[in-house]
């Protein structure tokens, strides 16, 4: 290896010549050293395409080294010349077919794969069924994984030339390595293939798990895979079935031994016997301990794994609560979910081992890890109820320690406020020791937490108007946390001792809803403000008894759980996600065929919104029944009088565009349906990055809630300097889409972020010239300097979901509409020309198909979808096989929605 270095050397002036003349020479060793100079430009990002034609000759060589060389070049660069990468052709074919090397026929069936050239493809089918047929094991392993290549570039040939009956036999092949890559392409294809590829029965279940124990490691993995996605036809199945893969536990590679731990978890469902569930259960927990002493980072894997083990059979892991205590040299990822395994398996009788190593990590070094450290504490106290003192005192005992500081004491205070919440009226002796720290309280949340609980216990707390009004003299410059939480603990202070604290809850509604900018402060101060008329009403919703509140963390809806348990020793179950969440191609395992698939976005995952829509708030403006007695009486407020009103999406009608245009004004939302379209929050995605936007990084999703259109924002602050005075501005687009409100000036300072829901609304439809494009082009500007940068239209939420219409309307519909509404035009380079990719992709968007005609020289796709103003848009989509365009014709009723309808198919169909 040391003497291939030399390669890397600074190029010279006039080394390309040099090398094309070592190419032509027809010596060997000058071949390979100019070669491998060329691979080693190649490697650093060098352009070396000039020397293609030059390296093709030498491909017809008997040297091994050589050719491999020259097969590596032409994998780089056959994409960019197609047209001279056919002159190798040949070559491939000879050396696949004729070449008595099985090293060498391998090699120009690996090529050929690799080579994602269509016009190449087509050459590939005959050497490739040959090679399924080959002799030599070697070849015919690399002949299986080489059909899952071709199928990446053209399924439809694949499915044409009969290859995957030709995988399917190759499951009964004599060769394990044969039978494990045959698994591995077939697993593959399963997961682009809009039907099911790969159906296991009992003769195919044989044959694969046979192969596990004679094929490598790796193809061991892939049968494990997909054993976990059989269904087993009865309990006893499934026991002879987990009593032949129990052996992979005893693995040395980690990946073996969670893949066999994924299909003992999925079997345990269909095992009746309970002995041998436990057993199984016994032989899981052994070989997941022995991973714990790995490499960090297989540590974190297994840790994840655990996790969703323990949620989903809590006894089936048999550990000492040792296995996970924190080392000193462990990474803080490794030590962080050691903390979350110790608290799911504390009980009251580890509890008092679990506070003891608690209590010493709580003086490490690491603040993020002594901040978790006490509020394991905290949810232990929360968990386990006969704990709940013990884990008082030891909070306790870290705040009046003499090693104290801060962010002990403030991280204690915080989880002290939940443990009052849980368990109301029991350790409120301990609020005197407490209010002793108040002094070193710097942090939002806890000052925020300390404040609730003066608030909550003000009655009980003689002087606490007193510690309220420490914190009411730097109001403004709280945080917002702070704030809301002074303004509530006021407030129920002013309930609980109305005659004392008259003057300091004018003063802070004043201040709330004359000095401050933020709509939530306002808000919750004018709500406020009318409620303290009433006294009874006053008291019955800011002094109500308090739902208890639980330690929810792992709480996972069990449908989900279910999901991630099928797919551990995956990335779904490290990320605690399904895989749908962040990978829009996956789909899932086939034993759970019959659950909804979620529907699939273009760019991004489209997620339900768990959310409810924000709810109104509805003010009473009639007066107090007689009688009653006004709280504020007294006050100078007169409560006939009606509050200040405000609005938070009024916008200067002379701002500027930032597009070099006069702001067109803003139309008022459609009006909404009788069925409105389901809630949909679009996957969240970068933007603006934070070195494109010095130092502001924006994140954005758009979102549907009950028929209304909003743009999720984030604005992370990544400067040194707080950021403010935001201003954002939409070009011209095909739906007329603007901005229906504004941003907050509010300032974001650095390290922080802040979330904004901005309301859009629908214009005039605009076709803008030139080619179309699924862009939106946004402008936004700070008190620093004005940004431009794009996102992706999200077609699926512009098109209402009432598009699809039975045949016979589709057809009368069309006859009703006069010629003169039919508009032709021609798509040109076509994503794909598959009709039935392009059906899939353009449903995903409420596109949808009204019939398929598959006719001799092209296939005819008819669909509906409906504007969001409520013109209807028919068409007839005509696809040739062999032609990269489609003719479309379109039929509207609106004539002026034609020209965006064009834009929308150009945008929705190319490449």
């Amino acid at each position: 290896m040391s003497k291939d270095i030399k390669f890397f050397n600074p190029a010279k002036k006039g080394e390309i010549h040099e090398l094309k003349q070592d190419l032509d020479s027809g010596k060997p060793d000058k071949q390979k050293s100019a070669l491998k100079s060329v691979i080693a430009a190649m490697t650093v990002g060098k352009d070396v395409s000039v020397l293609f034609p030059d390296i093709v000759k030498c491909i017809q060589t008997p040297d091994l080294e050589l050719k491999k060389l020259v097969y590596l070049y032409l994998m780089n660069y056959a994409k960019s010349q197609p047209d001279l990468a056919i002159l190798a052709v040949n070559t491939f074919v000879t050396d696949s077919t004729r070449n008595p090397n099985p090293l060498i026929r391998a090699l120009a069936i690996r090529t050929m794969g690799c080579i994602r050239v269509e016009k190449i493809t087509e050459y590939l089918c005959q050497p490739l069924h040959q090679a399924l047929k080959d002799a030599d094991p070697y070849v015919r392993k690399t002949a299986v994984i080489c059909v899952a290549k071709l199928y990446d570039i053209s399924p439809e040939l694949v499915t044409r030339q009969g290859f995957l009956d030709a995988l399917l036999d190759k499951l009964e092949d004599i060769n394990p390595m044969v039978v494990s890559n045959a698994v591995a392409a077939l697993s593959e294809i399963n997961e682009q293939s809009p039907e099911p590829v790969l159906i296991l029965n009992a003769n195919k279940l044989n044959r694969i798990i046979v192969a596990l124990d004679d094929c490598t490691e790796w193809g061991q993995i892939y049968i494990l895979n997909c054993l976990a996605t059989y269904k087993p036809r009865d309990s006893r199945e499934a026991e002879g079935i987990t009593e032949r893969v129990a052996s992979r536990l005893n693995h040395n590679n980690s990946a073996v031994v969670l893949a066999a731990i994924r299909v003992l978890m999925n079997f345990l469902d269909y095992v009746k016997s309970s002995e041998v569930t436990l057993l199984l259960c016994r032989k899981m927990s052994s070989p997941l301990g022995t991973l714990l002493s790995r490499e960090p980072e297989i540590q974190y894997v297994a840790l994840r794994n655990i996790s969703l083990i323990l949620q989903k059979r809590p006894n089936a892991l048999d550990y000492d609560m040792e296995n996970f205590f924190c080392k000193y040299s462990d990474p803080i990822y490794v030590k962080m979910e050691k903390l979350e395994i110790m608290i799911m398996l504390a009980s009251d009788k580890t509890i008092d081992h679990v506070l003891l190593e608690l209590k010493r990590y709580a003086t490490e070094a690491d603040v993020e890890f002594v901040r978790k450290a006490i509020r394991a504490i905290g949810r232990c106290a929360i968990k386990l109820q006969n704990a709940a003192e013990r884990c008082i005192h030891v909070l306790l005992e870290l705040i009046q320690s003499d090693e104290k500081y801060n962010a002990v004491v403030q991280e204690a205070i915080v989880v002290i406020k939940d443990i009052f919440r849980k368990y109301p009226n029991r350790y409120e002796s301990i609020i005197g020791q407490l209010c002793e720290n108040l002094s070193s309280l710097d942090e939002p949340e806890a000052k925020a937490a300390m404040i609730w609980i003066i608030g909550e216990y003000a009655d009980r707390i003689e002087n606490a108007d007193e510690l309220l009004y420490g914190f009411l003299e730097s109001f403004l410059d709280e945080s917002l946390n702070v704030q809301l939480q002074l303004l509530t603990a006021t407030v129920k202070l002013f309930l609980k001792r109305p005659k004392t604290s008259k003057n300091m809850v004018l003063n802070v509604l004043n201040m709330v809803t004359q000095e401050c900018d933020n709509p939530d402060l306002r808000d919750r101060g004018f709500f406020y403000w009318r409620l303290l008329t009433d006294p009874k009403t006053a008291r019955s919703v800011v002094l109500a008894d308090k739902p208890l509140i639980e330690d929810d963390t792992h709480l996972i809806d069990q449908s989900i759980l279910d999901d991630l348990v099928s797919s551990l020793s995956s990335v779904a179950s490290v990320y605690h996600k399904p895989a749908e969440a962040f990978v829009s191609r996956s789909k899932r395992p086939i034993r759970r065929a019959a659950q909804e698939e979620a529907p699939v976005e273009r760019d991004g995952v489209i997620i339900e919104d768990t959310l409810p829509p924000a709810a109104l708030l509805q003010i009473d403006s009639t007066p107090s029944p007689a009688g009653t007695v006004d709280l504020l009486s007294g006050l100078g407020l007169n409560p006939s009088t009606p509050s200040p009103s405000y609005s938070s999406s009024s916008s200067s009608s002379s701002s500027s565009s930032a597009f070099g245009v006069a702001a067109a004004p803003v139309a008022a939302a459609p009006p909404q349906t009788s069925a409105p379209a389901p809630d949909l929050t679009l996957e969240a995605k970068v933007i603006l990055p934070a070195d494109k936007g010095d130092g502001m990084q924006l994140t954005a999703a758009f979102a549907l809630r009950s028929g209304q259109l909003y743009y999720l924002l984030t604005i992370t602050n990544q400067s040194s300097a707080p950021i403010s005075q935001f201003v954002i501005q939409f070009n011209k687009n095909v739906f007329g889409l603007a901005p229906a409100g504004t941003l907050p000036a509010n300032p974001i300072n650095p390290g922080q972020s802040s979330d904004f829901v901005l309301p859009l609304s629908y214009g005039s439809l605009f076709s803008p010239p030139g080619s179309a494009s699924p862009f939106l082009q946004i402008g936004l500007k700070n008190n620093i300097k004005l940004y431009f940068f794009q996102d992706v239209l999200p077609f699926r939420l512009f098109f209402r979901s009432t598009g699809r219409f039975e045949k016979k309307e589709f057809l009368d519909l069309w006859k009703s509409l006069p010629p003169t509404t039919e508009v032709e035009t021609v798509i040109n380079n076509l994503r794909s020309n598959d009709v039935e990719r392009v059906q899939r992709h353009l449903e995903a968007n409420h596109v949808f198909t009204i019939a398929i005609r598959k006719l001799e020289d092209k296939n005819v796709l008819y669909s509906s979808f409906v504007l969001h103003d409520g013109a209807v848009v028919l068409l007839e989509l005509n696809f040739v096989p062999t032609s990269n365009d489609c003719s479309a014709t379109i039929k509207t009723q609106h004539s002026n929605s034609t020209a965006v309808v064009i834009e929308v198919l150009n945008a929705l169909l190319r490449a």
